[in-house]
């Protein structure tokens, strides 16, 4: 029986995976602001051994990360897998309690914490992994090093796009904090998929999405790689894999100097 701790696990990707290792007989943590969501997702799984758990909270935020790690740590002893799901679809910009632009906080930010909080529990398991569903590889939006929560010309797909790059250098940081770890970090990208799209949309980007709900692939489909890779994951501390084909992660937008940059902004960040 393995432990999966899902983000964004009331609705879409997160949702199916959720039922898909409940029903497994796996021990489940959903995590999501919508708790009545995510007992309804587990109900869906029905009960066939382990434990269902959801954890609520607003990962936009810093200290609900950190709660969360407390939580399932007090729950549970280890946990093999991590994945990360959650985002949402800012058309302004908007910026968290914490005083950080919210995609920024739960598309970074929440990965950053809840990998670095969780890979002591992780390790203590035989095949451990975190997931990244994020949508690694080249995209035409360069990071934006002196204004990383876009203060200047806010776009919510460039602030995605953006949030790609910096969970691929994210993945390429951790895996160099953690030598000798047997934590394997895989960054994902399904493909185009029929989800539920959580965010807050313009009349433009809302045609696009609902395009993209009409001729994306079913969830049902998207979740298979991801599924493959966390039942048995690549022997590599870092892989990235692109509907099912591994892409390379040398320099470009995996550069180690730049991950590692990234790394110190990051914790600097956090320290105020």
């Amino acid at each position: 029986m393995k432990t999966i701790v899902i983000t964004g696990g009331t609705d879409g990707i997160g949702a199916a995976l959720a039922v898909t290792y409940r029903r497994r007989g796996d021990n489940v943590v959903i995590v999501g602001r919508d708790a009545a969501k995510g007992v309804e997702v587990l109900d869906a799984a029905g009960d066939v051994g382990g434990e269902g758990l959801v954890v609520p909270a607003d990962l936009s935020l810093i200290g609900e990360n950190d709660r969360v790690v407390k939580e399932i740590k007090a729950k549970f002893p280890t946990v093999d897998a991590l994945v990360l799901c959650a985002r949402y679809f800012n058309s302004r910009r908007t910026v968290t309690a914490d005083g950080f632009e919210h995609t920024f906080a739960l598309f970074y930010l929440s990965r950053f914490l809840l990998g670095h909080g969780l890979a002591d529990t992780l390790a203590e398991t035989s095949s451990p992994v975190i997931m990244n569903v994020a949508g690694p590889g080249p995209n035409p939006v360069e990071i934006q090093w002196d204004d990383l929560e876009l203060t200047r010309g806010y776009q919510g797909v460039n602030a995605l796009m953006q949030g790609g790059r910096l969970n691929d250098l994210l993945g390429v940081a951790f895996a160099e904090r953690h030598p000798g770890s047997p934590i394997r970090y895989v960054l994902l990208h399904p493909g185009s998929t029929a989800t539920s799209f959580a965010g807050e949309y313009d009349p433009p980007t809302a045609a696009q999405i609902e395009s993209m709900r009409r001729f994306g692939k079913p969830v049902a489909k998207s979740i298979v790689p991801i599924v493959a890779a966390l039942d048995d994951p690549p022997p590599e501390p870092l892989s990235a894999i692109v509907e099912g084909r591994r892409i390379g992660i040398e320099g470009g937008g995996f550069d180690r100097d730049k991950a590692l940059r990234l790394d110190r902004i990051t914790k600097e960040l956090l320290s105020r």
